[in-house]
């Protein structure tokens, strides 16, 4: 007796009052296996589920990519220099063609062989600073139509603050100019890859340090310094306003303001309870 017909059997012998311990008994199958056909008839009906029974035993036909796509997927690849399945997708959205990107990449990877992405740290390993001026990070604090431009020794924890109006390198240079004399000479420039820290902006960095690196993105910890700072001045001093343009000397008046503050007065648990303005007097004498 093939499975299809004692799940009829069980059926009938269920509706003539048989409990489903016996039927399991009479068909040398598990009750469980028995329950499980009971529920799937209540669900679907008996006609419903032996036809659901025997598609679910077939098995799932794999779709078959047709061959011109394949051939158009493979063209663009080459056409964009290898480009990403993501590209491929949005190419071919272009044309009409809606495919997913894991058909892009099944199909990349059934005629290609593609290259594994590996993990690379940009620039030099993460640094430590041990002294005042070694390390400084830099970056950007979003204040609505406002952007503050944060700047922390790593050492001394002492800090700057320039407002901005936009993220453009051209204000990210701006900034630098004014954020860099409060530190001097310094050895490593921080920064993350954000636009506001390039073009023409990094092609100045040296004038401020003697190396520049840019942190790991999607690594929070290797700009932890200055990520506490920003916190700190949120919670410390701007909340979470939204600045317009025509309040940004404004901005700058309340940074100011609590820079004298954080520096002068606020004590940090990191370098025993002194101000950054103590601790960097007792090192860089």
């Amino acid at each position: 007796m093939d499975t299809v017909t004692q799940i009829q059997v069980a059926w009938e012998l269920r509706k003539a009052g048989h409990k489903a311990e016996a039927i399991a008994a009479q068909l040398g199958k598990h009750r469980a296996t028995i329950y499980r056909w009971f529920k799937g008839i209540r669900m679907r009906g008996i006609r419903g589920y032996v036809a659901y029974f025997k598609q679910a035993k077939k098995g799932r036909r794999g779709r078959k990519t047709h061959g011109t796509l394949v051939q158009r997927v493979l063209s663009i690849r080459r056409e964009y220099r290898d480009c990403c399945g993501e590209k491929i997708v949005y190419l071919l959205a272009k044309e009409g063609l809606r495919v997913s990107r894991s058909t892009v990449y099944r199909i990349l990877n059934r005629h290609l062989v593609l290259r594994k992405h590996r993990r690379r740290a940009k620039g030099m390993p993460l640094p430590a600073a041990t002294g005042p001026r070694q390390v400084v990070q830099v970056d950007t604090v979003n204040l609505g139509e406002v952007y503050a431009y944060t700047a922390i020794d790593t050492f001394t924890r002492q800090a700057a603050i320039c407002m901005r109006p936009s993220l453009q390198a051209a204000d990210g240079r701006i900034a630098l100019e004014q954020l860099m004399p409060t530190f001097g000479s310094v050895a490593l420039l921080q920064t993350d890859g954000g636009p506001e820290f390039k073009a023409e902006c990094a092609e100045g960095m040296y004038r401020f340090a003697d190396q520049h690196r840019i942190a790991r993105a999607y690594k929070k910890n290797e700009q932890a310094f200055i990520e506490a700072f920003n916190g700190t001045l949120r919670r410390e001093a701007l909340g979470h306003a939204h600045f317009t343009l025509d309040q940004l000397a404004l901005a700058q008046q309340l940074a100011d303001e609590f820079l004298d503050y954080y520096h002068q007065r606020r004590p940090h648990l990191s370098l025993d309870m002194l101000t950054p303005a103590r601790f960097a007097e007792s090192h860089l004498l």
